[in-house]
């Protein structure tokens, strides 16, 4: 194991980092915990070295210690990470084949989004078959105020959760339609949540028109958004709020319907039925 550290090759690895990860990548399989001195001798580390390397991983939750403050085990905050990107993995495969068939029933390009702090990370994608389609990419990043699959993240949020999340921090202004205060988006959601979706016209870019809808997990609360799109094409608005929205909530629905059975593989033919 003591090989693995050996970083000195590349000028740009942090030694420190390479070695608190050396640390967490001992814990698998049948071994649950490590003293200090056997994680030292397991990486050829000198054990002042370990030390500091155990209080701080301790100090952010990546690693706790038993009563006796000998035996070290992972701790709650890799433990969630680790649970939640499982999850989110898990939610993408349920969502492809129906955001699919949304394409496909549509004509317009759909998305599933995720909110990450004040960004929304685009985790699933399917391009409209036309040649003017969306080009968001996967891993795409936006504003989570500024965009309709955003405020749906942010739907059920507390006047207090949202005050905690954005503080008296300045919204960046993308279009005329971004709200610029906490309270302007504050005036926004509570419209959003007597419909239960967003549309938008051009409201975070010039040309692009959007229908979003919220996805929920078993216990109810939102865990991510979807959307159909079109680029440089205008959308009547009466279809937006009739058989478009329709279509959206209906996909939005189903997602969380496997969702709540605990995944599985989603299937077709729902949509349009």
């Amino acid at each position: 194991m003591a090989s693995d550290l050996q970083t000195t090759e590349n000028k740009y690895i942090v030694p420190a980092l390479a070695q608190g990860l050396g640390i967490l990548s001992l814990f698998g399989g049948e071994r649950r915990s490590f003293t200090a001195p056997e994680i030292a001798k397991e990486l050829g580390l000198p054990r002042t070295t370990v030390f500091r390397l155990l209080q701080t991983l301790q100090s952010m939750d990546y690693l706790r210690c038993d009563e006796n403050k000998r035996h070290f085990s992972l701790g709650p905050a890799l433990l969630s990470r680790g649970f939640e990107y499982l999850a989110s993995l898990d939610m993408v495969e349920v969502a492809q084949p129906i955001l699919q068939e949304l394409r496909d029933h549509t004509g317009l390009s759909t998305h599933m989004a995720v909110r990450d702090g004040r960004d929304v990370v685009y985790v699933a994608r399917f391009p409209a078959r036309s040649t003017i389609a969306s080009s968001v990419n996967i891993g795409t990043r936006f504003a989570v105020h500024a965009t309709v699959m955003g405020r749906m993240t942010l739907l059920e949020m507390s006047d207090a959760e949202l005050g905690e999340l954005f503080g008296d921090q300045p919204f960046e202004r993308f279009t005329k339609h971004t709200p610029v205060t906490l309270g302007d988006l504050k005036a926004v959601l509570a419209e959003d949540r007597v419909r239960g979706y967003a549309v938008s016209q051009s409201y975070f870019e010039a040309g692009v028109s959007a229908v979003a809808a919220p996805v929920r997990d078993s216990a109810g609360h939102i865990v991510a958004a979807i959307n159909v799109t079109a680029v440089n094409a205008h959308i009547d608005e009466q279809a937006m709020h009739g058989e478009l929205k329709d279509q959206v909530l209906k996909a939005a629905a189903e997602i969380s319907r496997w969702l709540s059975r605990g995944g599985g593989s989603a299937g077709n033919g729902t949509l349009s039925k």
